[in-house]
Formats: structure tokens, sequence, C-alpha cells
């Protein structure tokens, strides 16, 4: 493919853009790029979590109809980090940070990630005995749950699907000898 700027040069430079619902492509030879503005970053290594984090919260305080809405200067009480900093470099100071910003943060953890609460990844390799440890956690504090609510049957029920995952734990583990 060939420059559609120049017609030169090969394209190696494949731009979309989706801008209120229209959509545009642009294939450029890399001088071009550069001379129209697309490339304005200078290596890989300049697209940080830091750098996407500050830019969606810049995002997140835009309007539909203008600039950016301030939000009050708030300072940790523990660093005096400000969240204004916390917006320009998308790092906070300290672990009270997170307690203290809490507010601010929640609203952006749950539009980047769906959630505020961290999971994290389980390995295919032992994703099973991981799952089932989960699921046994969950049954106990439903256990506890159906206990202290005097509901006995219903934690008898959960007593014995504790006891036959545990089983398929065990299983799992003399299976692949751990």
């Amino acid at each position: 493919m060939v420059c559609e700027e120049c017609r030169k040069r090969p394209a190696v430079i494949h731009i979309t853009k989706i801008v209120n619902n229209r959509k545009t492509e642009a294939h450029l030879c890399q001088e071009c790029a550069q001379s129209r503005g697309e490339l304005t970053f200078v290596s890989p290594t300049a697209f940080t979590f830091q750098n996407f984090l500050a830019g969606m919260l810049q995002h997140s305080q835009a309007t539909p109809t203008g600039p950016s809405v301030e939000t009050p200067t708030a300072y940790c009480p523990n660093c005096g980090f400000s969240y204004n900093q916390f917006k320009e470099s998308g790092q906070l100071g300290c672990s009270v940070c997170y307690e203290h910003f809490q507010g601010q943060i929640k609203p952006l953890l749950k539009r980047i990630q769906g959630s505020v609460a961290h999971t994290g990844k389980i390995p295919s390799q032992h994703g099973v005995a991981i799952e089932c440890r989960r699921q046994i956690e969950m049954l106990r504090e439903q256990q506890r749950t159906a206990i202290s609510q005097e509901k006995y049957e219903d934690a008898a029920k959960l007593r014995d699907k504790i006891r036959a995952l545990e089983k398929e734990l065990q299983e799992t583990k003399e299976r692949d000898g751990r």
C-alpha cells in the first residue's frame, strides 16, 4: 500500500479515527504522518499507564459543552499530594491517597476495568485449583451467614457442597502431583 499523502513511499502508519460516530482511515508513510502531527509520541515507552490514567482523568472531567470542570483542590493528610497532581501524573503520593481520594478514583476505576475490585487473572495451569478455592471461600462465607441467621438446613447443604469441592481439590492436587 502506498502513502495516501505523498503517493511515493509505502504506508507504514495506519490511522483510524472515530469522531461523532464517523470513522475515517488514513494510510501514511512515517514522514507524512509526522508532518501531519499524527505521531506525537517519542518512543513506545512514552505511553505509560500513568499517562493513560492522567488522560482518562482529564477526559472524565470534561463536559459535553466545553472545557473541563475543576474539582476542589484536596490534599492527602498524610503526604500532602493533591488530587490535581494525581490528575496530571496519574500517580498517587502514598497509600493513604487511595482512601482520601476514593470518591474520585472509584468511578474512574469502574469505567476503566468495569469494577472497583481487583480480581486478577487466573493462570491456566493452576486455574482449576484456584477457582475451586475461591468457590470454597464463598460457600464458607454463605455458610457462616446461614448459621448466624439460624438457617441450619441451608448451612448443612452448603457444608456438603464445601466437602465435595474440597474432595475435588484434593483429587486435582494428587493428579497434578502437587
